[in-house]
């Protein structure tokens, strides 16, 4: 007889093996994916306690299960509050593994509606077709995309008079802030809608100024036209591993886009990183990105899936 259960210590054993093995599932197609042999058991420890994961068993087996990090106000700069499902955070068995993210889902949106959670969001593998059908069927869109490709490179158009370089001195690299608040305006258009202030923009181009990254830019006639942004860490344990490097950031004027002046900086990026003992390169955009989402996946390959769904406000009212 399966019941499902609130998450606890109990169950962190069984969840780390579920979704290692959903991992090596996805790694099996998406060979660029670096090995891993375990999933931290410090990773799942905060799930524990916030009250908020839920897990489907049979006797002592442990069929599946979800979890999600503390709740957030104002997700994704709405009004709602939400809570979102990393990569590890969830895991089911292959037999019936649809099924089982149905009743989990139903489970914890049960869960999070009466802790009045609005925004739910989980990060799904590309090629794990039952689970995204589950989530799909229980009124989920697509939003981002995480993407790999292994560090070798590859051919591109000939960009004359293109110096491709990496910006070290601090002054030098504040001389992309135009291409920044450009990018910043065009995530605020349509069909993105990821609009901001002229405030929040200088703020969050600040934060990007101040992280450690390793930045890439081409130049033309002295002008600073596209850029890549590559730092450490990423949004998922997989790009936690020393051997992946991650785009955080890229842009190129509209004026210089269909040249192939992106493809010779990626391929610049490409072979500077592979000095450094580096085996792939990450990438995380939004899907609703029209232009970005045509090009990422020219040179990457989808591994991830973050999908979402804003439940409507009838549910809270009495």
């Amino acid at each position: 007889m399966t019941t499902i259960l609130g998450f606890d210590k109990n169950h962190i054993e069984k969840a780390r093996e579920l979704a290692l093995a959903s991992y090596n599932e996805e790694r099996s197609v998406v060979t660029a994916l670096p090995q891993i042999d375990a999933i931290s058991e410090d990773a799942f420890t905060d799930f524990t306690g916030n009250g908020l994961g839920v897990a489907m068993l049979n006797g002592d087996k442990l069929l599946g299960f979800m979890c999600c990090e503390g709740s957030w106000e104002n997700a994704f700069d709405s009004t709602a509050t939400g809570v979102f499902v990393p990569l590890h955070a969830h895991g089911a068995i292959p037999e019936n593994r649809g099924g089982i993210y149905k009743r989990l889902y139903q489970a914890a949106a049960e869960l999070w509606v009466g802790k009045g959670i609005a925004y739910h969001g989980i990060s799904l593998y590309t090629h794990d077709s039952q689970a995204k059908d589950a989530f799909f069927s229980c009124g989920f869109g697509l939003r981002c995309v995480d993407a790999v490709r292994p560090l070798t490179n590859f051919e591109h158009p000939i960009c004359e008079g293109i110096v491709f370089e990496e910006l070290a001195n601090p002054d030098v690299i504040k001389e992309i802030r135009n291409m920044k608040n450009a990018l910043s305006i065009h995530l605020g258009e349509s069909p993105c809608f990821m609009r901001s202030s002229p405030a929040d923009r200088e703020s969050w181009i600040a934060r990007t100024e101040s992280r450690e990254s390793r930045l890439f830019t081409a130049m033309y006639n002295g002008l600073q036209i596209a850029y890549i942004d590559v730092k450490n860490d990423g949004e998922n344990f997989a790009t936690w591993e020393g051997s992946v490097q991650n785009i955080c950031g890229a842009f190129c004027l509209p004026e210089y886009r269909g040249k192939g002046i992106m493809q010779g900086l990626l391929n610049h990026v490409i072979t500077q990183m592979k000095s450094d003992k580096v085996s792939s390169l990450g990438i995380d955009f939004e899907s609703f990105n029209l232009s970005s989402n045509g090009f990422w996946l020219k040179h990457f390959t989808s591994y991830a899936s973050s999908v979402t769904r804003r439940i409507d406000e009838c549910a809270f009212t009495n």
